[in-house]
């Protein structure tokens, strides 16, 4: 395998590579840069591209493996999203609002340089991570490798359409209210958003947000949460082992605040075919009503409060666009004690809704659709995209509110190509056997 080969192998492959000798960081990274080169301008999902930077990271990546060195990711190439500060380079936030460099790394940028990964570029999401699909003022419309004409999702897209091309290995992704598992589904990769408070840089939208990458395999996204994540059990010695058998619970339903649209045919096929292959494997599976509820809510306080948040942390909020400015003031009335009573609804459902449905694991669409078409949303007020976003994207907020860890899946393709995925949620900090249940899924595929 050469270094233009080896960038969409993803990482485990290329670590592998690296520490065999086969190849050295500089041309793996060489070879990245040259991918970011030829794709990107299909698909729009690269604010800055750290050329020189990149290359300094990966010669002292191998000085360092020269030296003796090793580490489970030294050298290997990663994209970033846009929401996490790199010192001396603006955190644009998808944004026209943000206009000062950062003065450091955020905390998880300092993890990848410590362990030696080469930042290679920075990648696109929409203004303040806020929309299922990454289109702004300030970068343009992202699209999807597998059809130009559609979304990669948001708010990660710029990440999920990185790795999906073929022109990074692994990107950062962070997931508020499905921003890691959204454009997963949408571009066929692996999004797995770990259980709240196990990655660093993570806590926004008063703790509905998570960090975590995008990958096209399940092995990929355990070793980059392994690395820098807090779990009780090795997630890649669990991503290579089946689980023991588990009680599985199937369900379509989703929250009555959402007024999900009409699920299309090819998604819910997509689950029943999981379904049937989890039975196959020895689960017990069957169709659960997930209770929403008062939780449901709740969520839309945190959500909101979180945007506003985020709005009034921007250096010119007169130049948000006209939407977000229009979904912060949604989020004014809710003051510290109004998110205090979200969080604490959050949190007490999702300690017990597993139990209360008798399942061990959840199965259900990521999606009401492949992929949407871009510019769907375009011109559309921030209530009426909020209300139609959510209606399209009604499966996976929830499971921020509860802080449980949630995969999406890639589940085969419609008959134009578009990837189909299912989402598999667990209970809290059982993100090992969640990992476990994805790698069994991945290997009956």
């Amino acid at each position: 395998m050469d270094a233009s080969e080896a960038v969409s192998a993803g990482p485990t492959r290329q670590a592998e590579l690296l520490r065999s000798g086969t190849m050295t960081s500089r041309q793996l990274t060489e070879a990245t840069l040259t991918a970011i080169e030829r794709e990107n301008p299909a698909i729009n999902a690269v604010v800055q591209v750290l050329e020189g930077e990149a290359l300094a990271s990966a010669d002292e990546a191998d000085r360092r493996r020269a030296s003796g060195q090793d580490g489970p990711l030294l050298g290997v190439p990663i994209a970033v999203k846009d929401d996490l500060a790199i010192a001396r380079h603006r955190t644009g936030l998808g944004s026209r609002a943000m206009l000062h460099d950062a003065s450091q790394d955020s905390d998880l940028v300092a993890a990848l340089r410590a362990e030696g990964m080469v930042v290679v570029a920075k990648s696109t999401l929409p203004e303040l991570a806020i929309f299922g699909f990454t289109e702004s003022e300030a970068t343009g419309v992202t699209r999807n490798p597998h059809d130009h004409g559609r979304t990669p999702g948001g708010s990660s897209g710029g990440s999920a359409a990185l790795v999906a091309a073929g022109a990074v290995g692994i990107a950062t992704a962070s997931d508020g209210a499905g921003s890691i598992r959204i454009p997963a589904a949408c571009c066929g990769l692996v999004g797995f958003k770990p259980t709240q408070g196990t990655m660093p840089s993570s806590g926004g939208w008063h703790d509905l947000s998570t960090q975590g990458g995008l990958a096209r395999r399940v092995a990929d996204s355990a070793l980059f949460l392994d690395t820098f994540g807090s779990f009780a059990d090795s997630l890649v010695e669990a991503a290579a082992v089946d689980p023991a058998p588990l009680r599985i619970g199937v369900s379509f339903s989703a929250s009555a605040a959402t007024k999900a649209a009409p699920l299309d045919p090819d998604v819910r096929a997509a689950v029943r075919t999981a379904a049937e292959t989890f039975r196959s494997a020895g689960h017990t599976v069957v169709e659960v009503d997930v209770p929403y509820g008062v939780a449901a809510k709740a969520l839309t306080v945190r959500y909101l409060a979180g945007i506003r948040d985020g709005a009034d942390g921007v250096d010119r909020p007169d130049r948000l666009e006209a939407r977000t400015r229009s979904i912060a003031r949604l989020g004014r009335p809710f003051g510290p004690r109004a998110v205090e009573w979200a969080k604490r609804k959050g949190q007490e459902w999702g300690g017990r809704v597993h139990d209360d449905l008798g399942v061990d694991v959840l199965l259900t669409p990521v999606m009401s659709g492949p992929a949407i078409e871009v510019e769907h949303w375009k011109g559309k007020g921030g209530l009426a995209t909020v209300v139609s976003m959510n209606a399209f994207y009604p499966y996976t907020a929830q499971w921020n509110h509860a802080g449980v860890p949630a995969v999406s899946m890639p589940a085969g393709s419609t008959a134009n190509g578009l990837p189909l995925a299912i989402q598999l949620i667990a209970r809290r900090d059982d993100d090992a056997r969640l990992m476990a249940l994805a790698g069994q899924l991945e290997r009956s595929a």
